[in-house]
């Protein structure tokens, strides 16, 4: 097979694969598979990521995955589903770098590692595509290598997300343009579907607009706000009146988690 019928098949497989609600159990190997990536970090003033990156959590402490956050390459960004989804991650084979005995932690897809064709894959171009990179907290990346270490041999598996506290929504947007950012999303916590629904309204099938954050032009304002959320493993869960009806843009609200 030439290289251009090669690459033809490959595009048509990688469109494919992002058609209807996958399941990450899929897209990603099982908790007992491993698979091979490198992993760089990212300073920051206290070890932590505190930008809000591509999956549009804003301040990354207040979304509880500053430290432990980490952007991803376009291999394992999923154009931004992938956003709030959890990844173990140890560092392998290397010797100077790697802690003793490879321990491992567990890092929230916060933001994009974009690419940068100009470097080659070892030397700045960590995250170009086709490689799979994680770009880590400096917290997160301590835990498992040396932290002067600089481009790190990893293996990663996808793993249920541990979370205090329910899900968290936060209403932005205006009148006729409605924004709602979820976070704090549990087991798989990729979020894959949501629908809104008003006191006066039925189930309203809001769209990804980027990263978690998801649109509806549906004016609900005065009216409680209920949300159903599906994620990735297939999985829903119901908030009924999580906002009241005098919510106001800007307030974030607090509903029901998803579990196992």
């Amino acid at each position: 097979m030439g290289a251009f019928e090669a690459a033809f098949i490959f595009l048509i497989l990688l469109q494919t694969s992002t058609f209807g609600l996958s399941s990450y159990d899929d897209e990603y190997p099982s908790e007992d598979e491993w698979q091979s990536a490198s992993a760089t970090s990212t300073k920051e003033a206290n070890g932590s990521i505190i930008n809000e990156g591509a999956c549009g959590y804003g301040d990354l402490h207040k979304a509880t995955y500053g430290r432990y956050g980490t952007g991803l390459s376009t291999m394992l960004f999923n154009k931004g589903s992938v956003c709030g989804g959890c990844f173990e991650i140890r560092c392998v084979d290397h010797v100077r770098w790697c802690h003793a005995g490879s321990p491992s932690v567990v890092v929230t897809a916060t933001d994009f590692c974009p690419p940068n064709y100009g470097l080659s894959a070892d030397y700045g171009g960590w995250c170009n595509f086709p490689n799979e990179h994680f770009e880590m907290s400096e917290d997160a990346f301590s835990e498992i290598a040396v932290k002067s270490a600089n481009l790190i041999p990893v293996q990663y598996r996808r793993v249920d997300c541990e979370r205090d506290g329910g899900m968290r929504f936060t209403v932005t947007g205006n009148a006729n343009f409605y924004q709602v950012l979820i976070t704090n999303v549990g087991l798989d916590g990729e979020v894959v579907a949501v629908k809104i629904k008003g006191s006066r309204t039925g189930w309203i099938p809001m769209s990804r607009n980027w990263g978690q954050y998801w649109q509806s032009n549906i004016n609900l304002k005065g009216q409680p706000l209920s949300f159903e959320v599906t994620t990735s493993s297939g999985k829903s869960v119901i908030s009924f009146n999580v906002a009241p009806g005098n919510w106001q843009f800007g307030q974030t609200f607090e509903g029901r988690q998803i579990y196992s």
